[in-house]
């Protein structure tokens, strides 16, 4: 199963002076256990569409043209769109960069697992960067005995430290 899963649960219309009416289509994105919701307008999926054309062969997507606004024809919309999204979800092990920025998904480069501590042949410095992120965080040089005034003491890192340092020495 792949690690996205997306849903379109409603739409809305909306109506300004500057252009006629039009539909936003309500996405909900879950990957790693997290969501978060998108809008787009049907021309925005039509643009998805077209770049996608370019690099792999994407599912039918629903027509364009619509004959009339009732809800039963944008629900019927919203449905075909939901299931384009969940097709190319499905039908691509990896997905495209254009498919993950539409949904607001950060990505990175995907790497063959040979390959994940780096390679020579990078395409740019940018993504031959690994990221850090700190696991675990001390206050102070766990390595050092506590002070004497420290009614608290790490009783754990005190037998390391005298394991290591001072193995003739007797606990207290």
């Amino acid at each position: 199963m792949h690690p996205v899963r997306v849903s379109i649960p409603s739409f809305r219309s909306e109506n300004n002076s500057i252009e006629k009416g039009f539909t936003v289509f309500r996405i909900d994105v879950l990957m790693n256990g997290r969501q978060h919701a998108v809008e787009k307008r049907y021309s925005e999926f039509h643009a998805l569409h077209k770049m996608l054309k370019k690099s792999l062969k994407p599912p039918e997507i629903p027509s364009k043209h619509v004959r009339n606004w009732v809800p039963k024809v944008l629900e019927q919309r919203r449905h075909g769109l939901e299931l384009y999204l969940q097709s190319v979800i499905m039908e691509n092990e990896v997905l495209p960069k254009i498919f993950l920025d539409f949904l607001n998904i950060r990505h990175f480069p995907s790497v063959p697992k040979t390959e994940s501590c780096g390679s020579f042949d990078t395409e740019s410095e940018e993504s031959s960067k690994l990221s850090h992120q700190p696991v675990l965080l001390f206050l102070r040089d766990p390595y050092l005995l506590p002070s004497a005034h420290d009614a608290f003491s790490n009783v754990v890192i005190e037998g390391v430290v005298h394991g290591v340092f001072y193995p003739d020495l007797q606990p207290r």
